[in-house]
Protein backbone atom coordinates (compact mmCIF):
# COMPACT_ATOMS: atom_id res chain seq x y z
CA UNK A 1 0.00 0.00 0.00
CA UNK A 2 1.04 3.14 -0.78
CA UNK A 3 1.60 6.16 2.31
CA UNK A 4 -1.25 8.78 2.91
CA UNK A 5 1.46 11.05 2.40
CA UNK A 6 1.92 10.06 -1.24
CA UNK A 7 -1.44 9.31 -2.07
CA UNK A 8 -2.48 12.72 -0.93
CA UNK A 9 0.55 14.04 -3.38
CA UNK A 10 -0.67 12.26 -6.32
CA UNK A 11 -4.15 13.31 -5.90
CA UNK A 12 -3.07 16.81 -5.98
CA UNK A 13 -0.88 16.20 -9.13
CA UNK A 14 -3.86 14.75 -10.93
CA UNK A 15 -6.36 17.44 -9.81
CA UNK A 16 -3.63 20.20 -11.02
CA UNK A 17 -3.33 17.83 -14.42
CA UNK A 18 -7.45 18.07 -14.74
CA UNK A 19 -7.42 22.18 -13.52
CA UNK A 20 -7.13 24.67 -16.54
CA UNK A 21 -6.68 28.70 -16.77
CA UNK A 22 -8.56 31.07 -18.69
CA UNK A 23 -6.74 33.91 -18.93
CA UNK A 24 -9.02 36.36 -20.72
CA UNK A 25 -6.61 38.85 -22.98
CA UNK A 26 -8.71 40.35 -25.45
CA UNK A 27 -9.22 43.89 -24.29
CA UNK A 28 -8.10 47.16 -25.45
CA UNK A 29 -7.83 49.22 -22.13
CA UNK A 30 -8.72 52.71 -23.73
CA UNK A 31 -8.74 54.50 -20.29
CA UNK A 32 -5.00 53.75 -20.52
CA UNK A 33 -3.80 55.45 -23.66
CA UNK A 34 -1.46 56.77 -25.07
CA UNK A 35 0.78 53.52 -23.17
CA UNK A 36 -2.71 51.29 -24.60
CA UNK A 37 -3.19 51.30 -27.82
CA UNK A 38 -6.10 49.20 -30.11
CA UNK A 39 -2.97 47.36 -32.10
CA UNK A 40 -0.93 46.82 -28.52
CA UNK A 41 -3.22 47.40 -25.52
CA UNK A 42 -2.43 47.52 -21.51
CA UNK A 43 -1.99 43.56 -21.17
CA UNK A 44 0.87 43.28 -23.37
CA UNK A 45 2.86 46.17 -21.42
CA UNK A 46 4.89 46.63 -18.87
CA UNK A 47 2.87 48.53 -16.87
CA UNK A 48 4.03 48.55 -13.69
CA UNK A 49 7.54 48.95 -14.65
CA UNK A 50 8.62 45.39 -13.28
CA UNK A 51 10.24 43.82 -16.48
CA UNK A 52 7.30 41.62 -17.44
CA UNK A 53 4.18 42.44 -19.17
CA UNK A 54 0.50 42.30 -16.93
CA UNK A 55 0.03 39.37 -19.36
CA UNK A 56 3.13 37.45 -18.40
CA UNK A 57 2.50 38.14 -14.78
CA UNK A 58 -1.17 36.96 -14.66
CA UNK A 59 0.31 33.46 -15.79
CA UNK A 60 3.19 33.39 -13.44
CA UNK A 61 1.15 33.84 -10.65
CA UNK A 62 -0.40 30.16 -11.25
CA UNK A 63 2.71 28.75 -10.69
CA UNK A 64 2.55 26.07 -8.53
CA UNK A 65 -1.38 25.43 -9.03
CA UNK A 66 -1.63 25.55 -12.90
CA UNK A 67 0.87 23.43 -14.80
CA UNK A 68 1.51 25.73 -18.10
CA UNK A 69 0.47 22.82 -20.69
CA UNK A 70 -3.23 23.72 -19.02
CA UNK A 71 -2.40 27.85 -19.03
CA UNK A 72 -5.18 28.91 -22.74
CA UNK A 73 -5.43 32.72 -23.77
CA UNK A 74 -8.36 34.12 -25.13
CA UNK A 75 -7.80 36.66 -27.26
CA UNK A 76 -8.24 39.13 -30.53
CA UNK A 77 -7.05 36.99 -33.71
CA UNK A 78 -5.11 40.42 -34.14
CA UNK A 79 -2.99 39.69 -30.86
CA UNK A 80 -2.25 36.28 -31.17
CA UNK A 81 1.11 36.67 -32.40
CA UNK A 82 1.94 39.37 -29.19
CA UNK A 83 0.44 36.18 -27.04
CA UNK A 84 2.54 34.02 -28.33
CA UNK A 85 5.86 35.86 -28.28
CA UNK A 86 5.46 37.02 -24.37
CA UNK A 87 4.22 33.32 -23.54
CA UNK A 88 6.62 31.16 -26.22
CA UNK A 89 5.90 27.85 -24.19
CA UNK A 90 1.97 27.78 -25.38
CA UNK A 91 1.10 25.40 -28.16
CA UNK A 92 -0.75 27.02 -30.77
CA UNK A 93 -3.89 25.21 -29.31
CA UNK A 94 -3.32 27.05 -26.25
CA UNK A 95 -4.14 30.68 -28.06
CA UNK A 96 -8.07 30.44 -28.58
CA UNK A 97 -8.20 33.37 -31.52
CA UNK A 98 -11.66 35.57 -30.86
CA UNK A 99 -12.50 37.09 -34.81
CA UNK A 100 -14.75 39.80 -32.94
CA UNK A 101 -15.14 40.87 -29.58
CA UNK A 102 -18.36 39.61 -27.79
CA UNK A 103 -17.67 40.43 -24.23
CA UNK A 104 -17.01 37.69 -21.79
CA UNK A 105 -19.21 35.21 -21.87
CA UNK A 106 -18.75 34.14 -25.37
CA UNK A 107 -14.82 34.24 -24.65
CA UNK A 108 -15.14 31.73 -21.75
CA UNK A 109 -17.75 29.30 -23.12
CA UNK A 110 -15.24 28.83 -26.24
CA UNK A 111 -12.43 27.99 -23.94
CA UNK A 112 -14.51 26.09 -21.72
CA UNK A 113 -16.24 23.54 -24.85
CA UNK A 114 -12.81 23.44 -26.78
CA UNK A 115 -11.00 22.50 -23.34
CA UNK A 116 -14.32 20.05 -22.59
CA UNK A 117 -13.67 17.73 -25.60
CA UNK A 118 -10.59 16.46 -23.98
CA UNK A 119 -11.34 16.98 -20.44
CA UNK A 120 -14.79 16.73 -19.76
CA UNK A 121 -14.85 17.14 -16.13
CA UNK A 122 -12.24 19.81 -15.72
CA UNK A 123 -11.88 22.80 -13.49
CA UNK A 124 -11.33 26.45 -14.74
CA UNK A 125 -10.29 29.26 -13.50
CA UNK A 126 -11.06 32.39 -15.87
CA UNK A 127 -8.79 35.23 -14.88
CA UNK A 128 -8.15 39.13 -16.97
CA UNK A 129 -4.87 39.44 -18.29
CA UNK A 130 -4.81 42.59 -16.39
CA UNK A 131 -5.53 43.04 -13.48
CA UNK A 132 -2.73 43.68 -10.23
CA UNK A 133 -2.14 41.43 -7.68
CA UNK A 134 0.22 42.21 -5.12
CA UNK A 135 -0.26 39.83 -2.47
CA UNK A 136 0.11 36.52 -4.56
CA UNK A 137 0.72 34.03 -2.07
CA UNK A 138 -2.76 35.10 0.08
CA UNK A 139 -3.86 34.96 -3.49
CA UNK A 140 -2.93 31.33 -4.05
CA UNK A 141 -4.31 29.92 -0.78
CA UNK A 142 -7.98 31.67 -1.81
CA UNK A 143 -7.71 30.26 -5.36
CA UNK A 144 -7.22 26.75 -3.79
CA UNK A 145 -10.38 27.56 -1.39
CA UNK A 146 -11.81 28.73 -4.73
CA UNK A 147 -11.18 25.03 -6.06
CA UNK A 148 -12.68 23.39 -3.42
CA UNK A 149 -15.76 25.19 -2.97
CA UNK A 150 -15.98 24.40 -6.72
CA UNK A 151 -15.89 20.89 -6.42
CA UNK A 152 -19.84 21.00 -4.97
CA UNK A 153 -21.15 22.44 -7.97
CA UNK A 154 -20.74 26.01 -7.52
CA UNK A 155 -20.02 28.88 -9.23
CA UNK A 156 -17.42 30.59 -7.77
CA UNK A 157 -16.04 34.74 -7.65
CA UNK A 158 -13.51 35.89 -5.71
CA UNK A 159 -14.75 39.41 -3.55
CA UNK A 160 -12.17 41.81 -2.74
CA UNK A 161 -12.88 43.19 0.99
CA UNK A 162 -13.33 46.66 0.18
CA UNK A 163 -11.56 49.83 1.13
CA UNK A 164 -13.05 52.73 0.17
CA UNK A 165 -16.74 53.18 -1.39
CA UNK A 166 -15.56 52.94 -5.02
CA UNK A 167 -18.19 53.52 -7.94
CA UNK A 168 -15.90 51.94 -9.90
CA UNK A 169 -16.47 48.12 -9.38
CA UNK A 170 -19.12 46.24 -8.98
CA UNK A 171 -20.47 44.37 -5.61
CA UNK A 172 -21.55 41.17 -4.69
CA UNK A 173 -23.60 41.04 -1.76
CA UNK A 174 -23.04 37.64 0.57
CA UNK A 175 -24.59 35.64 3.38
CA UNK A 176 -22.17 36.22 6.33
CA UNK A 177 -20.85 32.59 7.39
CA UNK A 178 -18.35 30.89 8.91
CA UNK A 179 -18.08 28.86 5.75
CA UNK A 180 -14.74 29.89 3.63
CA UNK A 181 -17.07 30.38 0.61
CA UNK A 182 -19.96 32.21 1.41
CA UNK A 183 -23.32 31.76 -0.46
CA UNK A 184 -24.05 35.32 -2.73
CA UNK A 185 -27.20 36.52 -2.42
CA UNK A 186 -27.34 39.79 -5.31
CA UNK A 187 -24.83 41.31 -7.99
CA UNK A 188 -24.79 45.05 -8.48
CA UNK A 189 -23.49 47.11 -11.00
CA UNK A 190 -20.95 50.16 -10.23
CA UNK A 191 -23.42 51.97 -7.91
CA UNK A 192 -23.17 56.13 -7.05
CA UNK A 193 -21.29 57.34 -4.54
CA UNK A 194 -24.30 57.04 -1.91
CA UNK A 195 -24.75 53.30 -2.60
CA UNK A 196 -21.04 52.38 -2.47
CA UNK A 197 -21.42 54.33 1.04
CA UNK A 198 -23.99 51.89 1.74
CA UNK A 199 -21.88 49.22 0.66
CA UNK A 200 -19.25 49.53 2.67
CA UNK A 201 -21.25 50.32 5.82
CA UNK A 202 -22.90 47.27 5.74
CA UNK A 203 -20.23 45.11 5.84
CA UNK A 204 -21.43 42.01 3.79
CA UNK A 205 -20.79 43.55 0.56
CA UNK A 206 -17.17 43.16 -1.59
CA UNK A 207 -15.93 43.86 -4.39
CA UNK A 208 -16.44 42.22 -7.75
CA UNK A 209 -12.78 40.81 -9.59
CA UNK A 210 -14.28 39.26 -12.38
CA UNK A 211 -12.30 36.11 -11.31
CA UNK A 212 -14.14 33.09 -11.92
CA UNK A 213 -14.19 29.39 -10.96
CA UNK A 214 -16.10 26.37 -11.68
CA UNK A 215 -16.37 22.56 -13.40
CA UNK A 216 -16.76 22.25 -16.75
CA UNK A 217 -20.07 20.08 -16.19
CA UNK A 218 -21.41 23.03 -13.34
CA UNK A 219 -20.32 25.93 -16.17
CA UNK A 220 -22.39 23.63 -19.22
CA UNK A 221 -25.52 23.18 -16.89
CA UNK A 222 -25.81 27.14 -16.43
CA UNK A 223 -24.98 28.43 -19.79
CA UNK A 224 -27.73 25.71 -21.08
CA UNK A 225 -30.09 26.95 -18.33
CA UNK A 226 -29.40 30.82 -18.65
CA UNK A 227 -28.24 31.67 -22.28
CA UNK A 228 -29.89 28.30 -23.79
CA UNK A 229 -28.57 29.45 -27.39
CA UNK A 230 -25.47 30.18 -26.80
CA UNK A 231 -24.46 26.72 -25.41
CA UNK A 232 -26.21 25.72 -28.27
CA UNK A 233 -23.87 27.50 -30.81
CA UNK A 234 -20.36 26.29 -28.95
CA UNK A 235 -21.66 22.30 -28.52
CA UNK A 236 -21.97 22.59 -32.09
CA UNK A 237 -18.50 22.56 -32.33
CA UNK A 238 -17.38 19.52 -30.98
CA UNK A 239 -16.13 18.20 -33.73
CA UNK A 240 -14.53 21.23 -34.83
CA UNK A 241 -12.25 21.83 -31.60
CA UNK A 242 -8.52 21.10 -31.74
CA UNK A 243 -9.12 20.55 -35.69
CA UNK A 244 -8.33 22.50 -38.66
CA UNK A 245 -11.89 23.51 -39.20
CA UNK A 246 -12.02 25.29 -35.43
CA UNK A 247 -10.96 28.91 -36.60
CA UNK A 248 -14.01 28.86 -39.68
CA UNK A 249 -16.50 27.53 -37.02
CA UNK A 250 -15.60 29.98 -34.35
CA UNK A 251 -16.12 32.84 -36.97
CA UNK A 252 -19.31 31.31 -37.91
CA UNK A 253 -20.69 31.11 -34.36
CA UNK A 254 -19.06 34.57 -33.36
CA UNK A 255 -20.71 36.09 -36.05
CA UNK A 256 -24.26 35.55 -34.48
CA UNK A 257 -23.78 34.84 -30.93
CA UNK A 258 -24.80 36.94 -28.09
CA UNK A 259 -22.40 39.94 -27.21
CA UNK A 260 -22.70 39.34 -22.99
CA UNK A 261 -20.63 39.77 -19.77
CA UNK A 262 -20.86 36.77 -17.55
CA UNK A 263 -22.34 38.37 -14.79
CA UNK A 264 -25.03 39.41 -16.88
CA UNK A 265 -25.84 36.14 -18.30
CA UNK A 266 -25.28 33.59 -15.48
CA UNK A 267 -23.47 35.03 -12.65
CA UNK A 268 -26.67 37.34 -11.59
CA UNK A 269 -29.00 34.62 -12.60
CA UNK A 270 -27.61 31.09 -11.05
CA UNK A 271 -29.12 30.04 -7.90
CA UNK A 272 -25.65 28.05 -6.98
CA UNK A 273 -22.85 30.99 -7.02
CA UNK A 274 -20.32 31.78 -3.89
CA UNK A 275 -18.08 34.11 -3.05
CA UNK A 276 -14.50 33.54 -1.08
CA UNK A 277 -13.34 36.63 0.28
CA UNK A 278 -9.90 37.76 -0.83
CA UNK A 279 -7.59 40.73 1.30
CA UNK A 280 -4.92 40.14 -1.92
CA UNK A 281 -3.93 43.65 -2.77
CA UNK A 282 -6.06 43.74 -6.15
CA UNK A 283 -6.67 46.37 -8.56
CA UNK A 284 -8.20 46.14 -12.01
CA UNK A 285 -5.62 48.80 -13.05
CA UNK A 286 -8.86 50.26 -15.30
CA UNK A 287 -7.30 53.64 -14.66
CA UNK A 288 -4.39 55.75 -14.42
CA UNK A 289 -5.75 56.89 -10.73
CA UNK A 290 -5.98 52.97 -9.78
CA UNK A 291 -2.29 52.87 -11.06
CA UNK A 292 -0.95 55.25 -9.22
CA UNK A 293 -2.78 54.09 -6.24
CA UNK A 294 -1.02 50.77 -6.27
CA UNK A 295 2.83 52.16 -6.91
CA UNK A 296 5.13 53.57 -5.08
CA UNK A 297 5.48 57.30 -4.44
CA UNK A 298 8.42 59.47 -3.71
CA UNK A 299 8.39 62.50 -1.02
CA UNK A 300 5.93 64.11 -2.59
CA UNK A 301 3.35 61.78 -3.58
CA UNK A 302 4.48 61.48 -7.21
CA UNK A 303 4.72 58.05 -9.28
CA UNK A 304 7.81 58.11 -11.62
CA UNK A 305 8.95 55.79 -14.32
CA UNK A 306 11.17 57.34 -16.90
CA UNK A 307 13.83 59.38 -16.76
CA UNK A 308 12.10 62.83 -15.40
CA UNK A 309 14.05 66.20 -13.19
CA UNK A 310 10.60 67.45 -11.32
CA UNK A 311 10.45 71.15 -10.09
CA UNK A 312 7.94 72.03 -7.67
CA UNK A 313 5.54 69.07 -8.35
CA UNK A 314 3.45 66.92 -6.40
CA UNK A 315 0.86 64.05 -6.42
CA UNK A 316 1.28 63.51 -10.17
CA UNK A 317 1.89 59.94 -12.26
CA UNK A 318 4.95 60.29 -14.73
CA UNK A 319 5.13 57.73 -17.35
CA UNK A 320 7.76 58.83 -19.90
CA UNK A 321 10.04 56.95 -22.00
CA UNK A 322 13.72 55.81 -20.56
CA UNK A 323 15.38 57.15 -23.48
CA UNK A 324 14.33 60.59 -23.26
CA UNK A 325 14.85 63.50 -20.77
CA UNK A 326 11.75 64.81 -19.30
CA UNK A 327 11.34 68.15 -17.09
CA UNK A 328 8.20 68.99 -15.28
CA UNK A 329 7.78 72.07 -13.46
CA UNK A 330 5.00 73.62 -11.51
CA UNK A 331 2.54 70.04 -11.99
CA UNK A 332 -0.42 68.90 -9.21
CA UNK A 333 -2.15 66.58 -9.69
CA UNK A 334 -1.69 66.02 -13.02
CA UNK A 335 -0.81 62.58 -15.36
CA UNK A 336 2.06 62.99 -17.90
CA UNK A 337 2.29 59.81 -20.27
CA UNK A 338 4.14 59.15 -23.20
CA UNK A 339 4.36 56.47 -25.34
CA UNK A 340 5.06 55.92 -29.45
CA UNK A 341 3.91 58.96 -31.31
CA UNK A 342 1.44 60.23 -28.38
CA UNK A 343 2.24 62.33 -25.18
CA UNK A 344 -0.66 63.22 -22.87
CA UNK A 345 -1.09 65.91 -19.94
CA UNK A 346 -4.22 65.71 -17.90
CA UNK A 347 -5.23 66.32 -14.61
CA UNK A 348 -5.99 63.14 -12.46
CA UNK A 349 -9.20 64.18 -11.78
CA UNK A 350 -10.13 64.78 -15.68
CA UNK A 351 -8.95 60.95 -16.89
CA UNK A 352 -12.53 60.23 -17.12
CA UNK A 353 -12.05 62.51 -20.64
CA UNK A 354 -9.49 60.08 -21.67
CA UNK A 355 -12.21 58.19 -23.84
CA UNK A 356 -12.98 61.74 -25.44
CA UNK A 357 -9.38 62.28 -26.18
CA UNK A 358 -8.95 58.51 -27.87
CA UNK A 359 -12.27 59.18 -30.13
CA UNK A 360 -10.15 62.71 -31.15
CA UNK A 361 -7.18 61.11 -31.24
CA UNK A 362 -8.10 58.49 -33.84
CA UNK A 363 -9.81 61.60 -36.23
CA UNK A 364 -6.08 62.95 -36.19
CA UNK A 365 -5.09 58.99 -37.34
CA UNK A 366 -5.86 55.86 -36.80
CA UNK A 367 -1.89 55.29 -35.53
CA UNK A 368 -2.54 57.80 -32.99
CA UNK A 369 -4.94 55.35 -31.72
Amino acid sequence: MQKPELMHLLAKNINMKNTFLIIMAGGIGTRFWPISRSANPKQFHDVLGVGKTMLQQTAERFEGIIPKENIYVVTSAEFADLVKEQLPYLHADQILKEPQRRNTAPCIAYAAYKIGKKHPKAKLIVAPADHVILKEEAFKSRIKEALEAASESHLVTLGIVPTRPDTGYGYIQYQPSEEVAKVVKTFTEKPNVELAEAFLDSGDYVWNAGIFIFSIPTFKKELEKQLSRMAEQFDEGENAYYTDQEEEFIRKVYGVCKSISIDNGIMEKAQNVKVVLADIGWSDLGTWKSLYEVKEKDEKQNVIEGKVLIFDTEKCIIKTPHHKLVVVHGLHNYIVAEHGNALMICPKDQEQQVKLFVEEATKVGIEFS
